[in-house]
């Protein structure tokens, strides 16, 4: 497999080593819910991490699904989600292999393509627009991580950055509804780099 593997990911969780977790929930989670972007409904959240979206999404009366491939992320936010008296299922699974019993409502995309070696980014669309059912909703933080390396070719990462023209690429028009550009930019505290904040809606 290309890219990070078991053993990386559940190293940093062991460590505490999260340099991505924010402490607290995306702070464009909260205007998607603002503004009715993310209506409850049954919603995975792939890549789920230290789970904060998840109890946040959980606690907004939604049927949440928590994916992660770490062991530590699945303790993690099993233990958050009991702390704060909420429910979730919560999986130990490989996105690119786990499938939902029946059609999703939405996506919370934020952690994990940018987590995944580019060589699996295809596999990995073509599970989203499996998972979910046609009018469901991908909402999505594309991170945006370019690195100097990028001039010579250079795949760097994870962060791996997530150009909108290859997202494009990856999510066509023919499967999925785009909005118009300009998309927001989520600047992220613990660097420079940001995430484009975009919802689309499966064909």
């Amino acid at each position: 497999m290309s890219g990070p593997d078991l053993n990386f990911w559940q190293q940093r969780f062991d460590t505490g080593q999260l340099p991505w977790d924010r402490g607290a929930p995306s702070p464009q989670l909260a205007a998607w819910l603002g503004d009715g972007s993310l209506a409850p409904g049954r919603i995975a959240v792939p890549g789920c991490g230290s789970g904060h979206e998840v109890v946040a999404l959980a606690r907004g009366g939604f049927s949440v699904t928590a994916i992660d491939y770490a062991p530590g992320a699945v303790r993690l936010t099993q233990g958050r989600l009991a702390a704060a008296g909420l429910a979730a299922e919560v999986v130990q699974a490989d996105v690119l292999t786990w499938q939902p019993t029946a059609p999703l409502d939405a996506v919370y995309e934020q952690t994990c393509l940018c987590a995944l070696h580019p060589d699996h980014w295809v596999a990995y669309a073509a599970r989203l627009h499996a998972w979910l059912r046609p009018g469901g909703t991908l909402a999505l933080l594309a991170m945006q991580a370019l690195r100097e390396g990028a001039g010579q070719g250079l795949i760097e990462g994870p962060p791996y950055h997530v150009d909108v023209n290859a997202l494009r690429a990856l999510l066509p028009g023919d499967r999925w509804d785009w909005p118009r550009p300009p998309y927001a930019r989520v600047p992220h505290p613990s660097s420079t780099w940001a995430e484009l904040a975009i919802v689309l809606t499966r064909r």
